[in-house]
């Protein structure tokens, strides 16, 4: 069985980060190992949450695994809330990286043309440093925008532009790149990807649904680098990955009061498994 390390938070109720990528990946028929960055009581949208740092437990935990000789398939980062966790993301990827380790990096930092609370510029050229050294990378448009030191465009933008875009995030070292959250203005919305070795593009658009919610973005995550993990092509994964996210909102939306937090992704996890057995 392959095993994936993921690195980022728990908030312990909000459906995202660690709560959403451990039942995801195990639901994937792959071992899913954790590194905590932090503890909250709930993610960030809500108010008055609690919050622990472990950024202290992140060496120890790692030098306990190098004395038990234990490795991984895949090393995903998710949610990193400061400088010195990326600095140890970077020693992660050195430790425990190499040929056979896949490094993914989901840069969750900002979304609808706005970073985090806490987060600033310096630390999105920052966190485009660590995805240099990712095999893939993941940013939503508002990330990658950040990351390369571009003023945002949330609409108004051709083929031509998310190329340009993708080819300059490949600059910066990564292997591959998914950019998503495009959209040409025709009532779908979807992915697009380059390889820098093949110097190819890839796409996948879907219907735009009317909603959204916190951690959706996770759920794409984890989905996309569990299929990885199955073999599946980097194009099949985030198109499994952006068809579980929607399966994942049309279901918590057909409720009369469903919860403002967070998407009832477990409700279909049956979708992803057939997807998975049948190959498609």
């Amino acid at each position: 069985m392959k095993r994936i390390v993921t690195v980022q938070d728990i908030s312990c109720v909000g459906k995202c980060s660690l709560t959403v990528a451990l039942p995801v990946i195990s639901a994937m028929g792959v071992e899913a190992a954790v590194l905590p960055t932090a503890v909250l009581s709930t993610h960030t949208a809500f108010k008055g949450f609690t919050f622990r740092d472990l950024t202290d437990d992140i060496e120890p935990v790692c030098s306990h695994w190098k004395q038990e000789k234990i490795s991984f398939d895949a090393i995903y980062t998710g949610y990193l809330g400061s400088f010195r966790q990326l600095e140890l993301m970077s020693k992660l990827f050195g430790g425990f990286g190499g040929n056979n380790t896949l490094i993914f990096v989901d840069p969750c930092m900002a979304d609808n043309g706005r970073l985090y609370p806490g987060f600033t510029q310096e630390f999105a050229f920052a966190m485009a440093k660590l995805a240099g050294k990712a095999d893939v990378i993941v940013p939503n448009l508002t990330e990658a925008s950040f990351m390369l030191g571009i003023p945002y465009r949330p609409s108004g933008y051709d083929e031509n532009y998310i190329r340009d875009i993708l080819k300059r995030l490949a600059a910066l070292g990564a292997k591959k790149v998914v950019v998503k959250g495009v959209e040409f203005n025709n009532g779908r919305i979807g992915i697009m990807s380059y390889d820098s070795a093949s110097g190819s593009f890839s796409n996948y658009f879907h219907e735009k649904l009317p909603t959204s919610f916190h951690g959706t973005g996770d759920i794409f995550a984890s989905v996309c680098v569990g299929a990885l993990m199955r073999g599946w092509t980097l194009e099949k994964s985030y198109a499994l990955a952006a068809d579980y996210v929607v399966e994942a909102i049309k279901a918590t939306v057909s409720h009369k009061d469903y919860n403002w937090y967070g998407v009832d992704f477990e409700t279909v996890v049956p979708y992803l498994v057939k997807r998975l057995e049948n190959n498609n």
